[in-house]
């Protein structure tokens, strides 16, 4: 009923930026809370970036905290994850995410209060 695309992974070094784009399609999109999560080989899927479904409220994990920053375009049914200053620590599978919760705000680290997920984008980050 939904999908989430996401697009603009790839390879980079220390210290570039990459910008990921998550498109959707299916159902209304802009009344939803959106988040985007990582998962590094034999690593747990960790919270990076939420975004309230105006854009006017936004969380980020304390890893990316001034380096990585998340927007929306409703008009695109688009967001975005802008990551600045990559460390090869930011090497992971990033996922676009909808959370289940129409224009919510609460506990929006938590992967259980999403309910549809996008493929995976892989970001390469090289020393």
């Amino acid at each position: 009923q939904v999908q989430l695309v996401e697009s603009g992974g790839g390879l980079v070094q220390d210290g570039d930026s990459l910008r990921l784009s998550c498109a959707a399609s299916g159902r209304t999109f802009s009344s939803y809370t959106m988040g985007w999560f990582r998962q590094a080989p034999g690593k747990e899927r960790d919270f990076v970036a939420a975004i309230s479904w105006s854009g006017g409220r936004t969380a980020n994990a304390d890893s990316v905290k001034g380096r990585f920053t998340i927007s929306r375009d409703n008009a695109k049914n688009t967001v975005y994850l802008q990551m600045n200053s990559l460390k090869a620590e930011d090497t992971a599978v990033y996922y676009c995410a909808r959370n289940m919760y129409a224009m919510s705000w609460f506990n929006v680290h938590d992967p259980t209060r999403y309910d549809h997920w996008g493929q995976g984008a892989q970001v390469t980050v090289s020393s």
